[in-house]
């Protein structure tokens, strides 16, 4: 992930604080450090790249400061790349359905995923005014490889708005940082909070962007993984729960809207073998970790969820009769539970890495602040134990 700064001397100075800078973002705790309890047991990264095979990439966009010039600043933005097979991703498609819990908002390709049930390709996350940009270069990158499998490309590419910090009518986003995202792409830790499309993203009047966090099932459940990935930019502040708390309750000042506002995007990769329907089901239930941290979906927002499949590569082979393994939908209830529980914790995660930020006309959102959590965690002890137990 890198970070686009507007001339020489900002790029030097970011040359010599580039390495402890990542260093320490490396070294951020994450929810389950600050002693938020969640249910469920996690992959080894807690992360959707605990599902084999997905990788995600990041770019960021980070400059200017001060009154806003549209066109040229402040730019907070950027974008994420989720690749289901890695860089072999657009070669290989995969089964997938996806969900809209309220339609303010926009998830390209979707028409065809639901037509096909199939997704050919990354799923993209920017933000509103750059959902084109970024769908044109997925395809420009496609072509540039010599991958796609036909002559016409559907690209899955969705958005939440971040305006209150970034110069969103600038267009800063170019098909550039489109292919850095695509290839940055690597399986292992997911960079969180103030990254790639999340930069500029508020939650629940905190800073906001991207989180992850995953489920392992036991062996009597099949063994499989699922992990989720989230762009969240939703929320007021009252709203806001963890573990059960209501932690926004507590923490009342510095608040940044007088209206419900706001998206998310959530992702949810799986190794279990289902089928577009089963997915689509999945899909669904991201609501329920949703509503978990206290969103209610409101009027303005775009609550928009895709899952998909890693299992029976070569399903969408052309010609032939494929055969494919799919999960009895009787044995699908330990996936919607972990689903609900990832993405829970996806949410939770994204608003603890978050960092404090400044953006156009030198407006401020704060970082939810992890000592005030915890002395919310602990004022609420009994509620925290019972969910524990």
């Amino acid at each position: 992930m890198k970070k686009h700064h507007g001339h020489l001397l900002t790029c030097i100075l970011v040359f010599f604080l580039i390495v402890p800078a990542v260093v320490w973002a490396q070294a951020r705790p994450r929810a389950r450090d600050l002693g938020v309890p969640f249910d469920g047991s996690p992959g080894p990264l807690n992360a959707i790249t605990d599902v084999a095979g997905v990788a995600v990439g990041h770019s960021t966009i980070v400059v200017g400061e001060g009154k806003l010039q549209v066109g040229r600043g402040p730019v907070r933005t950027g974008v994420t790349a989720i690749l289901p097979r890695g860089q072999r991703s657009a070669s290989d498609l995969v089964f997938a359905g996806w969900f809209s819990l309220n339609g303010n908002g926009e998830m390209t390709g979707t028409t065809w995923v639901e037509e096909s049930g199939l997704m050919e390709g990354p799923v993209m996350i920017t933000n509103t005014h750059s959902v084109g940009t970024v769908r044109d270069a997925v395809i420009a990158w496609w072509v540039k490889r010599g991958q796609g499998n036909q002559p016409w490309s559907l690209p899955v590419v969705a958005e939440t708005w971040d305006g209150y910090l970034n110069d969103i009518n600038g267009f800063h986003v170019k098909e550039e940082h489109a292919f850095e995202a695509l290839e940055s792409a690597r399986g292992g830790p997911v960079e969180e909070g103030n990254v790639g499309g999340g930069t500029g993203m508020i939650c629940h009047e905190f800073k906001g962007g991207i989180g992850t966090a995953s489920r392992q099932l036991d062996a009597e459940a099949g063994g499989y993984t699922v992990g989720v990935l989230v762009q969240c930019n939703y929320g007021l502040r009252h709203q806001l729960r963890i573990a059960g708390v209501p932690v926004g309750r507590e923490l009342t000042e510095d608040l940044v809207w007088s209206q419900e506002t706001g998206s998310i995007i959530i992702v949810i990769a799986t190794d279990a073998p289902l089928l577009p329907h089963q997915l689509k089901r999945v899909a669904r239930r991201a609501a329920l970790g949703l509503a978990r941290n206290g969103s209610i979906a409101g009027n303005g927002s775009g609550d928009i969820f895709i899952a998909f499949s890693t299992a029976n590569p070569g399903a969408a082979a052309p010609a032939g009769l494929v055969q494919v393994a799919v999960l009895p939908n009787e044995r699908m209830n330990p996936l919607f539970e972990a689903t609900v529980q990832a993405t829970e914790e996806a949410i939770v995660n994204a608003l603890v890495a978050a960092e404090t930020t400044t953006g156009v006309d030198n407006r401020t959102v704060v970082a939810l602040p992890h000592d005030r959590l915890q002395q919310a965690l602990k004022k609420y002890n009994r509620l925290v134990e019972a969910r524990k137990n």
